[in-house]
């Protein structure tokens, strides 16, 4: 167990164990970026176990997501100072603790608090996987590596949709959700054992001191932007919340002053400024954070349009959500293996096109088909999204990281996450701003588009026309209420109205169900096209990067021949 600060593409020999550090690294990675989407599956189990409120099931969401992105600039630095296995180490024994606390809660306070724990402990984690990928790995494999990392984090979205329908289904040993949290722990204990036997320790050639100050300054000014961005639309967005916006802005300023000021003096940062003084870098990490602000917004209206839109199950979103992952894998190995070493930072921009074209052809789709899309008509336009989704993740971090000096693996790392982060949650904050007051404005349609039915069933269910009409008008206002609803699963006063069973019941809810789906569907389209032109602006921004940036695997620039 040694510590190692030679880069790997110098005269340092390269670890012979670095496959399978890299693949116990990828493990934990993964059950991270697993944690972040399989709890979505399991809330009403959980609301009906731990008999939990609407804002207590926001709060098990939402903790992990405010203390990941609150740690991760720090977890990247202590990786830099402290040796990189070492915080792994830490990180992940942490985890894999908070897990069982989870999966052990008896009330909703005890999982909120186990959700902190497990954010702020991925915070820690995560940053090493790159920091590692980027020392232990020559520039070559390398690119094989991020690629694979880029293939495996676009697919874990859709496997923790699946497997924690699975799990949820399954009910194993009559724990209902708790499974959920609790597979974690084996995998855990055997990252841990495996990390401490196959993973090198490394740490900057000049171990950064630690900041204190900046780190309270770093956190907080994520914490004042996230919290907002994550908890405003159940609240109404009140005035707050756009305070914290401001002061999360000043503290921003703040933090960048000091940082500057204590490099100055000669003493250790938390982040190295210096790495911005690469235009590369500079530019590349504006344009990744645009980026995952087109994806957040996405992902996020994505789930919400085929379980609450379509109403489809758990199960059936996470093995539809397959397609998008299997394109991610190969839009990243093709890009990274055969696309870039021919044609450079040019697939940055091919990827973003790709990626806006599968959602403009996603829209279009949801607009043709309605309440009546499938998940094998959807397929086509999912896979075509996850190629242009791994034609940028891969190649993107493979030009940042080949920017950074070893000495800033960690916080570069930490930059990186904390900016995709923070981009999800912008995304989040503004297609939800967008999708939710659509879906109000056209909840019309829906109920415009089975009314001829819906009247024609009534009247051979008995009902005079003037009762047709009262149940209509019923029904248009149930169905506009719902779609204005913060809490999805509250039951607005207007759809009490009709009593629990008989045939109009029955006719309702069907229509109703319908009604929503093609609501939905309308909605999601222009929500789809809103990131499409994000992601044109992407292709902008990264025909901005400069030309002298140039990705570790592509083929270098050839030299003219002397005469």
């Amino acid at each position: 167990m040694h510590s190692d600060t030679a880069k790997p593409d110098g005269n340092a020999p390269l670890d012979p164990r670095r496959w399978l550090a890299f693949g116990v690294v990828l493990a934990a990675g993964f059950m991270d970026l697993l944690d972040v989407t399989i709890v979505n599956v399991a809330v009403p189990s959980i609301q009906q176990d731990l008999a939990a409120g609407y804002a207590q099931l926001q709060w098990i969401v939402a903790a992990y997501v405010l203390a990941f992105a609150a740690t991760l600039i720090t977890g990247g630095r202590l990786g830099d100072a402290f040796g990189r296995r070492r915080v792994f180490l830490v990180g992940m024994t942490a985890f894999t603790v908070a897990s069982a606390l989870c999966g052990s809660s008896t009330d909703p306070a005890m999982l909120i608090a186990g959700r902190f724990v497990q954010g702020a402990a991925a915070g820690l984690m995560v940053p090493q996987i790159l920091a590692i990928i980027q020392v232990t790995f020559p520039a070559g494999e390398r690119s094989r590596a991020i690629a694979i990392y880029s293939g495996v984090g676009g697919s874990a979205s859709a496997i923790g949709l699946s497997l924690g329908g699975l799990l949820v289904q399954w009910d194993l040993f009559g724990l209902g959700w708790r499974p959920i949290f609790l597979v974690n722990v084996p995998v855990g204990v055997a990252a841990l054992i495996a990390a401490v036997f196959v993973v090198r320790d490394s740490r900057a050639s000049n171990p950064p001191r630690l900041d204190p100050v900046g780190m309270v300054l770093a956190t907080s000014a994520v914490l004042l932007l996230v919290y907002p961005l994550t908890e405003g639309r159940r609240l109404g967005w009140p005035a707050w919340t756009y305070v914290m916006m401001a002061a999360a802005a000043a503290v921003f300023a703040v933090f960048v002053g000091y940082e500057r000021r204590r490099s100055a003096r000669g003493r250790s940062p938390l982040v190295e400024l210096g790495l911005f003084r690469s235009r590369p870098f500079a530019v590349g990490l504006s344009v990744w954070l645009l980026f995952w602000i087109a994806l957040g917004g996405f992902f996020f209206v994505w789930t919400l349009f085929m379980q609450a839109g379509l109403g489809w199950s758990a199960m059936r979103a996470g093995l539809t959500a397959v397609a998008f992952a299997v394109g991610a894998g190969i839009g990243a190995t093709t890009a990274m293996e055969a696309l870039v070493p021919r044609f450079g930072r040019r697939v940055l921009v091919a990827g973003g096109l790709v990626n806006a074209a599968g959602f403009g052809l996603y829209a279009a789709m949801a607009w043709h088909y309605g309440a009546d899309f499938g998940s094998w008509t959807m397929a086509i336009a999912l896979v075509l999204s996850g190629v242009g989704f791994g034609m940028v993740v891969a190649p993107a971090l493979d030009l940042l990281l080949s920017q950074v000096p070893q000495n800033g693996a960690g916080s570069a790392s930490g930059l990186l996450n904390t900016g995709q982060q923070l981009g999800m949650a912008l995304g989040i904050a503004l297609v939800g701003v967008l999708f939710f007051q659509q879906l109000d404005h056209d909840s019309g349609r829906g109920v415009d588009a089975v009314s001829p039915v819906v009247s024609t069933q009534l009247a051979d269910a008995g009902l005079s026309a003037t009762a047709q009409n009262g149940v209509l008008a019923g029904f248009r206002a149930c169905v506009q209420d719902r779609s204005a609803a913060i809490d999805p699963a509250a039951v607005p006063q207007s759809c009490r109205s009709v009593p629990a069973g008989g045939p109009v019941a029955d006719i309702l809810g069907a229509a109703g169900a319908r009604a929503n789906a093609e609501n939905f569907s309308r909605t999601f389209g222009y929500t789809l096209w809103f990131g499409a032109a994000l992601l044109v602006l992407v292709c902008l921004g990264f025909l901005a990067v400069p030309k002298s940036a140039r990705i570790p695997s592509a083929a270098p620039a050839p030299v003219p021949e002397p005469v």
